[in-house]
């Protein structure tokens, strides 16, 4: 049992989220993690505790930052939603039309919504790649645009779990005329004051977590081998850690590169802001229209995967996880969001008006209940309340 001192505010009627953060740590293994949950533009919830970097003992405070995985997608989402809004990009119109070169080998017509709801059928590219090629940009887009896809585009889908963000990252480069990191910081991470990159400057390299690989046992899980090809970027880097429980998105030329589906480091206090503008005034502004919030809540892929484990209530919209219980129940029916390998989740839900976001230094595995715990404390807070 570790026991630590939790740090922040949680508002009155919210004290349910502290006392199962902290029981994160007594009973769940936690090393640091912070989480955040913003309502109707108002901070409710903004706690964190523990160590960021286990080999220095520096501690986690108010603006840590950390590689939160694929909860990159759900931000690369938004971006797109608002070149949507501005007339930039037509998500029913052929990718072709934004990046010509993808129009081979059967993809011609293929849909830019179907890179974004995992339906393309090249969840991993058909050679080896070099760390290298991975953080070179061009050779992984250059590759995806002349592949065969693995299934009849459109027929079937499988989560693509590293190659979404260049396949993505290419139309939103093609299309407005900036790259992913570009994107994000220009149109969310400035905006709205956010401690967030997808391409880490170098001043703020010491002021990001350390992440802890998942316990050996729950990184041996078994899994397909394409999807064990794909998570890897074809054998470019281990993931998600190697032999030695080393995680490789805690290097320098990884995190400086922003890798456009997984390399985002931000702060739970961000991440549910930045939601939270999604669906309601944060500042003064909002990013998203009810048009597009609609949009994006539309069911485009559930059910088995070609490659998956077994299916487990996952559905995805046009790039969002949607409310999935119960493999990831977040708070209503209509939230919307992403999770993150190891254990990350962040989402918004336009019927409570909320931005949530939950980041963690220790990564685990499939099993990992955390921020499931959070999100039914939440629910209970907000059922008490009402």
């Amino acid at each position: 049992m570790t026991s630590v001192t939790v740090h922040g505010v949680a508002a009155r009627g919210f004290g349910r989220v502290a006392d199962v953060f902290a029981d994160l740590f007594a009973h769940r293994g936690e090393s640091g993690a912070a989480v955040a949950l913003v309502l109707d533009g108002r901070t409710v919830v903004d706690l964190w505790a523990g160590v960021a970097d286990t080999r220095t003992g520096r501690p986690w405070t108010a603006d840590t930052t950390t590689s939160v995985f694929s909860c990159t997608k759900g931000l690369l989402t938004i971006c797109a939603y608002l070149a949507v809004q501005r007339g930039e990009l037509d998500l029913d119109a052929p990718v072709a039309r934004y990046w010509p070169e993808f129009g081979q080998e059967g993809k011609d017509d293929v849909p830019v919504r179907w890179l974004f709801s995992h339906r393309v059928g090249l969840p991993v590219v058909d050679r080896d790649l070099t760390m290298a090629d991975v953080l070179a940009w061009s050779p992984v887009v250059r590759a995806l645009a002349r592949q065969k896809p693995l299934w009849a585009p459109g027929t079937a889908h499988s989560y693509h779990t590293m190659s979404f963000g260049w396949l993505v990252g290419e139309v939103l480069r093609r299309a407005t005329g900036r790259t992913p990191g570009r994107l994000v910081a220009g149109e969310l991470a400035e905006p709205l004051g956010m401690r967030t990159w997808l391409g880490l400057p170098d001043p703020e390299r010491e002021s990001v977590a350390w992440t802890l690989a998942a316990p050996e046992a729950e990184r041996a899980i078994p899994v397909h081998p394409v999807n064990a090809r794909a998570r890897t970027m074809c054998g470019a880097f281990p993931f998600p850690a190697d032999d030695d429980g080393n995680v490789v998105f805690n290097e320098p030329a990884v995190r400086a590169a922003g890798l456009p589906g997984a390399g985002l480091i931000s702060t739970a206090r961000d991440l549910a802001r930045v939601y939270a503008a999604c669906v309601s005034e944060v500042d003064g502004g909002r990013l998203l229209a009810p048009t597009s919030v609609a949009d994006a809540l539309v069911v485009r892929s559930e059910g088995q995967e070609v490659y998956g484990p077994p299916y487990a209530g996952r559905r995805w919209g046009t790039g969002f996880l949607l409310n999935s219980p119960p493999t990831r129940r977040m708070l209503t029916d209509v939230s919307f969001g992403h999770d993150g390998a190891g254990g990350h989740l962040a989402f918004a839900d336009p019927a409570l008006r909320a931005g949530f976001g939950y980041v963690t230094t220790r990564m685990r595995g499939p099993a990992d209940d955390r921020s499931n715990l959070l999100t039914a404390a939440v629910r209970d807070c907000l059922a008490i309340a009402a």
